[in-house]
């Protein structure tokens, strides 16, 4: 191979790389295309928890100056005569002091919007300051209202809310009828005014899409143009203070719901390593095989062995030694005499021939067989009467 021709062939391996790289880009491009969609994300920082967030944001890019708390835990004396109060909780909440000074503060000029209790009909039993001061009297959930806004497709408001009704008072602007109950209505008080509502969803943020409602909150201009008529009697004069009592979720709640990736492994290795330390139930073990012998034959057994095998010496060396472990205990004096006098103080004790006696305690020789049982005997005996 000359040297020109190993010089080309790494240019025609360059050259078939490129043009297959070429190839791939161009089938990617003509066979994918680019596309753009939108992904709502989840809200953060105060709009996930304040729901007046939006309308927050909108009164101050219309220049109306805002104060938002998610307690109603200012002084009803700093209230401005011409503020505006959004209460977004369940005016259950006030007490009979919080509830005239309110209407005392409305009749000085300020602008109250509260609206009527949520829930179930049988809580309604409890007492309501406020509303009881404005001769209010909450009815059954009602349907939908249909709310028509110039340029706007057909709309409809306060579905599945509480209506409510009045005894001998007259509402300035009112929607509904005493029959079917209102939805909303405005009480002039003093030089103030005071608006019912029956839901006031459609000042929030927005949520899931229920019936009558896209979810899409403050965002819809139809309820922007509720939301600016509901205002207006103090718009852009006071302050808007917006109390929207923030309900955060308990502890267990949030490590349930958002801390299972640490939880769920944890978990699961729990499990585990319970089932691996646990007992493990197999078939039942058959019960176990009773003794054979009892301790009295393994003693005799024993015994049989050794004077079988001439160690007869042995038995009667521990016989002879209990005898006289026991006569040291019970009668010190024999067993401190020796010999023959040990051996007559015994035979007067136990009135036995001295002979007799002086045998027992002697070894036996591997001769004396046949007296090997009684000295054992005797001793035993002695023993006993000890």
């Amino acid at each position: 191979m000359s040297q020109s021709t190993r010089g080309a062939k790494p240019g025609l391996i360059a050259l078939a790389s490129g043009t297959v790289l070429f190839v791939l880009v161009a089938w990617f491009v003509h066979t994918y295309e680019r596309v753009a969609y939108r992904v709502d994300l989840p809200p953060a920082g105060e709009a996930a928890w304040n729901p007046l967030y939006v309308l927050k944001q909108a009164l101050r890019a219309d220049g109306v100056s805002v104060d938002a708390r998610p307690r109603f835990d200012l002084e009803i004396a700093r209230l401005g005569r011409r503020d505006t109060l959004v209460l977004l909780d369940d005016p259950r909440y006030l007490d009979a002091a919080r509830a005239s000074a309110l209407l005392d503060w409305v009749a000085r000029g300020g602008h109250l919007v509260v609206r009527t209790p949520p829930g179930p009909a049988f809580g309604l039993h409890e007492s309501m300051p406020l509303l009881e001061a404005l001769r209010l009297t909450p009815m059954a959930v009602g349907d939908c209202a249909p709310f028509q806004v110039r340029g706007q497709p057909p709309h409809v408001e306060f579905c599945g809310a509480r209506r409510f009704s009045f005894q001998g008072v007259q509402p300035v602007q009112a929607w509904g009828n005493l029959r079917d109950g209102y939805v909303y209505a405005r009480l002039a008080r003093g030089q103030g005014y005071v608006d019912v509502l029956a839901d006031v969803d459609f000042l929030q943020n927005g949520g899931p899409a229920r019936r009558g409602d896209d979810g899409s909150g403050l965002r819809a201009p139809t309820h922007q143009a509720l939301a600016r008529q509901v205002l207006a009697p103090n718009y852009g004069h006071g302050t808007m203070h917006l109390v929207y009592a923030t309900r955060m979720p308990s502890l267990w709640r949030t490590v349930l719901e958002r801390g299972w990736p640490v939880w769920a492994p944890l978990l699961l290795a729990l499990l585990a390593w319970m089932t691996l330390r646990a007992q493990r139930f197999g078939p039942l073990l058959p019960p176990p095989a009773p003794a054979r012998r009892s301790l009295l034959e393994h003693v005799r057994a024993s015994g049989e062995h050794l004077y079988r095998y001439r160690r007869g010496v042995l038995l009667h060396a521990a016989a002879r030694k209990a005898f006289l472990t026991r006569l040291r205990r019970r009668d010190p004096v024999a067993a401190a005499l020796t010999g023959a006098a040990q051996a007559d103080a015994l035979a007067r004790r136990f009135d036995l021939p001295v002979a007799r006696v002086v045998r027992a305690l002697q070894s036996p020789t591997d001769r004396e067989r046949r007296e090997f049982a009684d000295r054992i005997s005797l001793l035993m005996f002695m023993r006993q009467r000890l």
